[in-house]
């Protein structure tokens, strides 16, 4: 598929048919998630890819914002960053000159970083013939979404994204698009000076 055909057919889908995910589309999927932008090449990011029974667990634990379809979906990523990676990568030698400690980091690149991956997640989704969604967590299940399935406390999830073969047509029922208009293009692009 074109790459601007990716980018055009991107959408949020929310309803799953049974087909199962090819093992060779989760691994694309997951090949080019590691590909993306790194602050210092800190890669501090790290997947939680959720099929099968531990994904039924997952379901099981919580309510997602995804809603009920989403559970339905055979695939869920779960992205994280680790702040405590870039801080550790930025006191390093090669980069002690910039001087950046948690207090002086202008945004957090951890979070940035790993939103650009699951960015590279949903359109490689699109690649493979595939929907996605990319939904939120809610902070109080983070303790014990890290202790069902051994993640380390320094890793932060920023969401979860659930992938399946889409069983939608169009945008999904409820969805902001049928909502709201998409701004116009010269309202959100400027050139040279905002005003």
């Amino acid at each position: 598929m074109e790459f601007q055909d990716v980018v055009r057919r991107r959408r949020m889908v929310r309803k799953f048919t049974d087909e199962p995910v090819s093992e060779e589309s989760v691994q694309r999927i997951m090949r080019n998630a590691v590909r993306g932008p790194s602050a210092g090449f800190s890669q501090g990011q790290g997947f939680l890819v959720l099929q099968g029974e531990p994904l039924k667990r997952l379901a099981e634990m919580f309510e997602w914002w995804g809603g009920e379809e989403a559970k339905t979906a055979p695939v869920v990523v779960i992205p994280f960053s680790s702040k405590q990676v870039y801080l550790d990568r930025y006191a390093q030698p090669d980069k002690a000159w910039a001087g950046l400690t948690e207090e002086r980091w202008p945004v957090p690149y951890w979070d940035i970083d790993t939103g650009m991956a699951a960015l590279l997640i949903l359109q490689t989704a699109v690649d493979e013939g595939l929907g996605a969604v990319f939904f939120g967590t809610e902070k109080e299940t983070w303790p014990e979404l890290r202790a069902a399935f051994g993640v380390p406390d320094t890793y932060v999830p920023i969401g979860m994204i659930a992938i399946g073969h889409s069983a939608e047509e169009g945008v999904s029922e409820g969805a902001s698009p049928l909502r709201r208009k998409r701004k116009a293009f010269d309202e959100v692009v400027h050139w040279g000076q905002w005003t």
